[in-house]
């Protein structure tokens, strides 16, 4: 299991960093079968680890992995909704099955089952029969706000009258994730109900909710709350996700990011493409921005055309290696020329003595 394990992390760190379809092609069937392997037999980490093996697979082959992984949707299914499974097991397995059927999914059926089962998960944070906001371990928040991502995924391609139909469902019930103890899903929450916002009112531009007042006092509270006992880095993040969640809810206004890779960059300037954006992130980690630059499936989803070819115009800018001489060399004369100085003040004490 150990083994397996080790091979399953040098396997995604693989995945993550580099966009190897050309390595892939010819092995596509066996690698997916290995996973898939682990996925079904493993246990706890190892089925985390495949889990999002899945993932990256899905996301290096495109369109190509639609009939392999097949197979991985019902067992991803039947793990994430396996309350004896590992937490963070079922975490991963809700972005690898939301990812897949993201990417490779064709029938509409697919798709709500997928959603459906995700709620399933995630309304565990809405509020009890008796209006009280229930308490999760931070590993439950995390399943439930990994969740609430995937279902977010598939709710941005969504047609409008299933995007209607969400709305008219959950909108009244994602306020009570506001409340929650847990940060980040908290933000989710609030992510979330700007992007319904966003959909909405892309049908009906004055489109606004029963307890819209209600909840534009809750995300103000929640965009300049400062508690101690919250880490300096979640209430800085809090408070800002939460300054855009407002100027969604009360003004229509989507965030802008600029996200800059290699020669290129990214501009996100609606809820769905930054719930896409963020999901994506999630699946891929430290190598999104290598898979922005060459992988054609990422470069789709975010409207950024064809890769770029690599010219073969050399670059001024001095390499590793140059870098490190130059330092050791500006070192060893920073040195010798200090060791001089104290050379001459050591004459000059002496001498005055």
């Amino acid at each position: 299991a150990e083994g397996r394990k080790t091979c399953l992390e040098s396997i995604n760190k693989a995945f993550s960093k580099k966009y190897l379809f050309e390595f892939l092609a010819d092995r596509k069937v066996t690698v997916a079968d290995a996973i898939i392997r682990c996925l079904r037999k493993g246990k706890g980490e190892e089925q985390a680890l495949a889990a999002r093996c899945v993932a990256l697979l899905c996301i290096q082959l495109g369109q190509d992995a639609a009939e392999l992984l097949t197979d991985a949707r019902p067992v991803l299914l039947t793990l994430m909704n396996d309350t004896a499974a590992s937490l963070k097991a079922r975490g991963e397995s809700a972005i690898a099955v939301a990812m897949c059927t993201f990417i490779t999914c064709v029938e509409l059926e697919d798709a709500t089952d997928t959603m459906e089962n995700l709620e399933n998960v995630f309304k565990l944070s809405f509020r009890k029969g008796d209006k009280s906001v229930p308490t999760h371990s931070p590993e439950t928040s995390r399943l439930h706000s990994n969740a609430l991502t995937a279902w977010c995924l598939l709710m941005s391609v969504a047609p409008q009258y299933l995007v209607d139909a969400m709305v008219v469902k959950y909108l009244s019930k994602f306020p009570d994730m506001l409340e929650s103890q847990d940060v980040e899903l908290r933000i989710v929450a609030g992510e979330t109900i700007a992007l319904f916002y966003e959909l909405g009112r892309e049908e009906d531009e004055e489109f606004q909710s029963a307890s819209m007042v209600n909840l534009c006092e809750t995300i103000k509270r929640l965009s300049v709350e400062s508690h101690k006992y919250v880490a300096k880095k979640d209430r800085r993040q809090q408070k800002s996700s939460f300054r855009d969640i407002l100027r969604a809810v009360e003004e229509g206004e989507a965030p802008e990011m600029l996200v800059k890779f290699a020669k290129e960059s990214l501009q996100i300037y609606t809820w769905v493409k930054k719930m896409q954006y963020s999901a994506f992130c999630q699946a891929i980690g430290s190598g999104v921005y290598e898979h922005l630059q060459w992988n054609p499936l990422v470069r789709d989803v975010f409207d950024l055309g064809a890769p770029l070819l690599a010219t073969g115009v050399p670059s001024n800018k001095p390499t590793k290696w140059e870098r490190t001489m130059y330092n050791a060399a500006a070192y060893k004369a920073r040195t010798k020329a200090r060791s001089k100085h104290r050379d001459k003040r050591s004459v000059i004490v002496s001498g005055g003595d």
